[in-house]
C-alpha cells in the first residue's frame, strides 16, 4: 500500500499535468479553429492582415438548461510593438461571457473568433476586461468578399462565428471578455498579465507554438 505521503506527492505531481493538458488542448483546438477558417476562406486576408489583435474561442457552448449562460475559454494574441504591426505574440489566455443567447445556439457546440482592429480596442482588450458595445464597439463581420467594418476606424472588433460547418458574422451583443489569470498562470508558470504576455519579452511556451506559427502563416505581415 502506497503511504500517504507518496500519494500526496503523486496528487501534487499530476494536478499540474492535468492542467497543462487541459490548456494544451485549448490551444490546439484554437490553432483548429483558425486552420478551418483560413482553408474555407471564411475571413478575408486582407481584413486578417488589418487585425491587430485576434481571439479565438472554440467550442463553445450553453452552461445550463433553456436559456442559460454561454461562457467560453479561448486565446489571444496581439501583434507586437507600439503600433501593434509587428509580429505576433505568445498566446494570453481569455474568457468570453456572452449571456443568454437563447435559441440562437441550442445544443450547438460553437466557434467565435474575434479581430481586434484598431489599437483603440487592442488596448481595451488588454486591460484585463471589457464589455462589447460599452468599452468597445464591435459588429458582425462580413465573410468572403463582405469585409463589413474592415476599413471602418469607428469599428473597434469583428466578431464571426463557426457552427456545423457553417462561418459567418456573429452579433455578440454585450459579451463580457476578460482575462483567465488562473490559465495564463499555469501556462508560464507566474503570475502575469495580458501586457506583459504580448510586449515581446516573453517566450511562447511549448503548448502555445502551434497557435503562433498557424498566425503568422496566414497572416505574417500586418498592413
Amino acid at each position: 500500500m502506497f503511504k500517504k505521503s507518496t500519494l500526496v506527492l503523486c496528487v501534487a505531481v499530476a494536478l499540474p499535468l492535468l492542467s497543462e493538458d487541459k490548456f494544451t488542448a485549448r490551444l490546439n483546438e484554437s490553432t483548429a479553429v483558425l486552420n478551418t477558417i483560413v482553408s474555407k476562406q471564411s475571413i478575408p486576408k486582407s481584413t486578417l492582415d488589418k487585425a491587430k489583435c485576434i481571439l479565438v474561442y472554440p467550442s463553445v457552448k450553453k452552461v445550463g438548461l433553456g436559456l442559460g449562460v454561454t461562457y467560453g475559454r479561448g486565446v489571444l494574441s496581439c501583434r507586437e510593438g507600439a503600433a501593434m504591426d509587428g509580429k505576433w505574440s505568445p498566446p494570453a489566455m481569455y474568457t468570453l461571457d456572452v449571456g443568454s443567447l437563447g435559441a440562437q445556439l441550442g445544443s450547438t457546440s460553437t466557434d467565435y473568433v474575434l479581430l481586434v482592429m484598431t489599437q483603440r480596442g487592442g488596448e481595451k482588450v488588454l486591460s484585463g476586461k471589457l464589455k462589447l458595445g460599452a468599452d468597445a464597439s464591435a459588429v458582425a463581420g462580413g465573410a468572403g468578399a463582405k469585409a463589413t467594418g474592415a476599413n471602418d476606424p469607428n469599428i473597434d472588433i469583428l466578431t464571426y462565428s463557426q457552427a456545423k460547418g457553417l462561418f459567418a458574422g456573429a452579433s455578440l451583443g454585450s459579451a463580457s471578455l476578460a482575462t483567465d489569470d488562473d490559465a495564463n498562470k499555469a501556462l508560464y508558470g507566474r503570475s502575469i498579465v495580458a501586457t506583459q504576455i504580448v510586449d515581446g519579452t516573453v517566450s511562447t511556451p511549448p503548448a502555445g507554438k502551434a497557435f503562433v506559427a498557424e498566425l503568422n502563416k496566414v497572416s505574417p505581415k500586418h498592413m
